[in-house]
């Protein structure tokens, strides 16, 4: 009894002590191998020029996955049933998707903006609603500073599938004005006052060249556009110089800028 107990422990041991050995060794180099590949990895992201809020956190993401597998391969090795553990941690990553579905969608489109870059910090641009500079370009929110010094957080999930206006990628913009003068002033003369202020402001470039013509024929006015290019930092500067020189230098020029109106006609009539 006592050999026979003997020989059935030393197996045991013979066959667990195997499974063990492998068990450690298939740990360790499969950590091992997961350094070797995270280390490559990193270093593609690198010559990527990738975000590096972005290359550090999906480094990350990808070491842990790796070492999650080598983890499991490891105690199946040693021969623990690993079906079932599987399973659970999938049903609970689902319900656990589920629950921050929105959070992922966000998760998701940072990942997308930091990939393909639509506006990097300091771009200014349009989105949801919004017009401000960009301050930071975050995992899940992207974070805007208003013209005002507001700090407006935009989820980056909407940003991800919606429009979004970049005025920054451009090195030119060009200025649309619309000005209207009075029905019988000299529009050859309102040419003529447009292009002196035109070629008074240095920040205007000749090319390509400026365009002026009439638009429209409006109920109280007649409509001349206006459209200039400049340099993209002078865009405001030159919008805001244009309109008040035009409103000044109108008057002294003898054209007016009228304001919506209507003419009443009267008319009398006998009684005979």
């Amino acid at each position: 009894m006592e050999n026979f107990d003997t020989t059935v422990l030393t197996d045991l041991a013979i066959t667990y002590g195997l499974k063990l050995v492998a068990a450690v060794a298939t740990l360790v180099i499969g950590l091992y191998v997961v350094r070797v590949i995270t280390k490559v990895i990193g270093k593609t992201f690198t010559r990527s020029d990738m975000d590096l809020s972005l290359q550090g956190f999906l480094n990350s993401m990808i070491s842990m996955l790796l070492k999650v597998l080598v983890y499991i391969t490891s105690l199946s090795v040693l021969g623990i049933e690993m079906t079932s553990f599987v399973a659970i941690l999938g049903a609970a990553g689902l319900a656990v998707g589920l629950a921050l579905s929105g959070t992922l969608q966000n998760f998701a489109g940072g990942v997308m903006i930091l990939l393909f870059k639509p506006y990097k910090v300091g771009d200014v641009i349009d989105a949801q609603g919004y017009v401000g500079s960009v301050k930071d370009i975050q995992i899940f929110v992207t974070v805007l500073t208003t013209s005002d010094n507001k700090t407006i957080l935009i989820p980056n999930g909407p940003l991800a599938t919606s429009a979004i206006v970049n005025f920054s990628t451009q090195v030119t913009r060009r200025v649309d004005f619309t000005f209207g003068i009075s029905y019988g002033d000299d529009v050859d003369k309102a040419y003529e006052v447009l292009d002196r202020l035109i070629a008074a402001d240095d920040r205007i470039l000749k090319d390509p060249e400026p365009f002026r013509a009439v638009v429209e024929l409006a109920d109280s006015s007649v409509n001349i556009v206006v459209k200039v290019w400049v340099e993209a930092a002078d865009y405001w500067g030159v919008f805001y110089a244009m309109n008040e020189a035009v409103y000044k230098t109108f008057d002294k020029e003898g054209l007016s800028i009228p304001f919506p109106q209507k003419d009443v006609h009267l008319y009398k009539h006998s009684s005979d």
